[in-house]
């Protein structure tokens, strides 16, 4: 894996995966604006292939400011690349998200945690914001990012760049 930069470490990553290491970053660029810069933390050993199985910690450091319900919304239309999700389930998934997601601005940190068969909890700026306990989400949500159906294939390279196949 990458040795991490200084600023690529996080205090909290010591709380939640304290063997984590850097495994890959890049920035999202959607028609000419730049929306984040992403990192992807995962404990020494992480594979590419089997990461909803392993935990990790993926991070959107903010380029811009957004609002928690536009965020809740794409992050659906996201899973949905890789699964059908009932309008039912995502109703239940997006108030989950309006729960623990606030609005962000530029310079906000999010980070969310995969814990294998738990869920995931979120980190902003370093402070916890809550959790959704649900593994279909939690493996689904950290998909957009890193599941071969992703929309963003040249990101999830990047993030991926020093996981094993």
């Amino acid at each position: 894996m990458a040795q991490p930069a200084a600023d690529d470490t996080r205090a909290e990553l010591q709380q939640v995966l304290p063997q984590a290491q850097l495994v890959g970053k890049g920035r999202l660029t959607v028609w000419g604006f730049q929306v984040y810069d992403a990192r992807l933390w995962a404990n020494p050993g992480f594979g590419a292939s089997s990461f909803t199985a392993q935990p990790l910690a993926l991070e959107l450091a903010y380029l811009r400011g957004f609002e928690s319900q536009a965020v809740a919304e794409r992050s659906i239309t996201e899973m949905r690349r890789s699964a059908t999700i009932s309008d039912e389930q995502a109703d239940k998934w997006m108030a989950a998200m309006a729960r623990v997601l606030p609005d962000v601005k530029k310079g906000d940190r999010v980070m969310g945690v995969h814990r294998p068969g738990v869920g995931a909890s979120f980190w902003m700026n370093g402070k916890p914001l809550g959790e959704i306990r649900d593994t279909e989400f939690a493996r689904l949500f950290f998909g957009i990012w890193l599941a071969p159906t992703t929309s963003e294939p040249r990101l999830r390279t990047a993030l991926l760049a020093g996981a094993a196949p």
